[in-house]
This record gives C-alpha cells, structure tokens and sequence, in this order.
C-alpha cells in the first residue's frame, strides 16, 4: 500500500508487497505497517511486529514474511509511530544527532508499561550528586554499569523498550536482539540519518562533544547501517528499519505502543 505521507523514498529495498495480515486494516510492503489518518494532518503509522502474528489462521510463519526498512526521509509530516505492546525500539544515530531529543520529546514514560533507556539521562543523575569539578572521564565506568543494569531490568519488566544506541556498540544491539527473541518480542530501529556538520553543531549547541577519533568511529558504524538499509538489508536481529532525517524527526509527534498492533 501506499501511505497518504509517502515520498518518493517509499519503502527501502523494493521488495514486493507480503500477504495482508487479519490484526493490520491493511499491511504495508514487507514491513508490517498501516497508516491511519486522523484530524488535522496528524498520521498514525503502525509497526505490526511479525511476534504479533496471531498463530493459525493459515499465516506463513515468521520466516516467510519479509520485512524492509522504511524511508521517511524528505517527509516532514506529523506523524505517531505505533508498535507492539512488549517491543523493543532502538534509536540510533550520530553523537549529537538529535537522538535523546527524540526520545524524550516522543516517548511518554510509564514505568509499568514503557520504560526510556539513554546513557545520556543516566550521566545526568550521577553529574548531580558529584562535585562539578569531576570530570566525567573518571566515573564514566560507573555511569555505564549503572545504564546496562537498567536496561537489563528493563528487558526483564515485560514493558515496552525505547533505548539509546550510539552505534558503536554492536554487542548491545545483539543483546537486545537476543532478548527479544527469547521473550517473543519485536526489535526495531529508528536510525536517523544526520549529516556529520549538522551533528556536531548539535554537540556544540549541547555543550558536549566527543573526540575526533570517537565521532569516526560512530561515523562509520552509522554509514555502515544506512548502506545496509539502503541495500535492503536489516541489521541483524531487527523486524524492521526506520529511517529519518532531521525533518522527519521533528515532525514525528510521538512514539507509543498499541497492544492490539
């Protein structure tokens, strides 16, 4: 199907259209998705994870149904992006990309059912108990031991996930997808697609940057993701791709999980 807010990139890869699902209104090319207009210009846009297949009915199993990425870049439409209640979204994207931006402004928290994971809300917490003569170089081990004990916590709650990913961590990325697997759940990646400039005036506007050699690797480790997508393929362990530019980003009016996607 074609979505009212479509642009010329459509889906990525070009794959052909997959058999229609009875839990979607209608199923979009290779990636499980409805659109639904609402009021005002707003556009729902549903993620049906393959986890959410109902068993029987005579469906192709989770293997056979195949998934592509979805390119919204050059769109700036106000949008929600809806997914499997249980899921897990990782945003990824360079330093000073606008990722914790995104989450922050997009995902509404509720510690019962969505739970927000980002590096970046952790270093804060820990910047105001210390002294701020410290430098973050000497309790940056702590800061990560005490953001991958919450997300682990936070995979074992059963709520929803939306995590950080700074994209160098691939380790991470495997882990979720392990887990997700393991429970039955859904792994999506909302990869925003910034160009280096623009990424590090954001770090600049923040007041916090990393190294020249830190800010390559995370280059290439983005650039390696987006060819991937842009080949058709998903990075491993992932039910689905999104990819948005810094518009598409701004437009996007929230992130939320719907139990009957």
């Amino acid at each position: 199907m074609e979505l009212a807010s479509t642009s010329s990139h459509g889906a990525v890869g070009g794959q052909s259209p997959c058999p229609s699902l009875p839990f979607l209104d209608t199923l979009d090319a290779d990636r499980g998705a409805r659109a639904v207009p609402t009021g005002g210009g707003h556009q729902v846009e549903s993620l049906g994870s393959a986890y959410a297949t109902p068993t029987g009915a005579g469906l192709p199993a989770r293997t056979a149904v195949p998934v592509a990425g979805r390119d919204l870049r050059g769109t700036a439409v106000a949008r929600t992006l809806r997914f499997p209640a249980g899921d897990r979204i990782v945003v990824s994207g360079l330093p000073g990309s606008g990722k914790s931006t995104l989450i922050r402004r997009t995902v509404a928290v509720d510690h019962e059912s969505v739970r927000r994971i980002d590096s970046q809300d952790m270093r804060e917490r820990w910047e105001r108990r210390l002294p701020r003569w410290m430098p973050y170089v000497v309790y940056r081990p702590l800061v990560r031991a005490a953001h991958y004990a919450g997300l682990r916590g936070a995979l074992a709650s059963g709520a929803s996930v939306v995590v950080h990913d700074c994209g160098t961590q691939t380790w991470v990325r495997r882990w979720l997808a392990a887990d997700a697997r393991r429970r039955g759940r859904g792994l999506h990646l909302v990869l925003l697609d910034v160009p280096p400039d623009t990424a590090l005036a954001g770090q600049a506007e923040r007041g916090r940057g990393v190294s020249g050699y830190a800010f390559a690797r995370h280059r290439r480790a983005v650039q390696r993701l987006l060819a991937d997508v842009e080949e058709g393929q998903l990075p491993d362990g992932c039910v689905s791709v999104i990819l948005l530019d810094r518009d598409a980003a701004a437009a996007l009016r929230g992130v939320a999980f719907d139990r009957n996607a």
